[in-house]
């Protein structure tokens, strides 16, 4: 038979044709829990098919990646230029348990701190915290002109970044090897590193802008419920009016009219 010929027999029947269904139809909702050491506990929602047959909705949500600004975890709009990555970690109900998976900067907050006539020191360190945990820290930092100064530039010599470089992996081995990784992400939220770096580096060459650029979890332990839910408890119990301690009554007598 030629080709292209009775082109009648490859056309479908009338009717044949399938209905366009709405693909979000087959889908549903799901909680983003955080960790309790931030704020804001119900950060999103997240979208995944219905289980159907052997695809179970949860298999294929545990090790979902989501990313979110520490200022909607912490209502602070200050650190908005924090990002902070949580894993799905464990599915209850319709609720994702998620973990601390990563941590990184906005590309705009990197770009305002690099500027011409200054140096950029950068270091990296690999640190295993107490509970198992190989973290990869980032830090970054920018050289400053001296007091008085009237030389346009600030550029620190080989040596002295070398120096400097020492201080910080120093200074973030110390910090990620002596706490499990909760310790170290409140240090990583709260305190300021990036400040005690540039306090230590300043005996060598002033710095400034320095900052815990990113840190990725490398590898986690054995998956473990409980040590995920404590997480998710609170640290400290909630703080009620509990009202002051009464001494005890004195044994006095009846009133008058009374009987003995």
């Amino acid at each position: 038979m030629a080709i292209g010929k009775n082109k009648r027999l490859t056309k479908s029947k009338k009717g044949s044709r399938k209905k366009a269904v709405d693909p979000f139809l087959k889908k549903e909702w799901y909680k983003l829990i955080a960790p309790s050491i931030f704020a804001v506990k119900d950060c999103g929602k997240t979208l995944i098919t219905k289980t159907q047959g052997q695809k179970i909705a949860s298999d294929y949500l545990k090790g979902r990646v989501v990313e979110i600004s520490l200022g909607d975890l912490n209502k602070n709009e200050a650190v908005s230029w924090r990002k902070i990555k949580l894993c799905v970690e464990d599915v209850q109900g319709y609720n994702c348990l998620t973990n601390f998976h990563g941590m990184d900067m906005t590309r705009d907050k990197l770009c305002s701190l690099i500027r011409k006539k200054q140096s950029i020191i950068e270091a990296n360190v690999d640190c295993r915290t107490t509970d198992g945990y190989i973290v990869r820290l980032f830090c970054i930092a920018f050289t400053r002109p001296q007091e008085n100064q009237i030389k346009a530039t600030c550029y620190a010599k080989s040596a002295q970044i070398r120096a400097i470089r020492a201080k910080m992996t120093t200074i973030m081995t110390e910090l990620g090897t002596k706490g499990d990784l909760k310790s170290l992400v409140k240090e990583l939220i709260s305190a300021p590193i990036g400040d005690n770096i540039a306090r230590d580096a300043s005996s060598v060459f002033p710095i400034k802008d320095c900052f815990i650029r990113k840190v990725k979890v490398l590898k986690k332990p054995k998956f473990d419920v409980t040590e995920l839910m404590e997480w998710h408890n609170a640290d400290e119990k909630v703080a009620g009016d509990v009202g002051k301690s009464l001494e005890a009554p004195k044994e006095t007598l009846a009133g008058s009219g009374g009987r003995l």
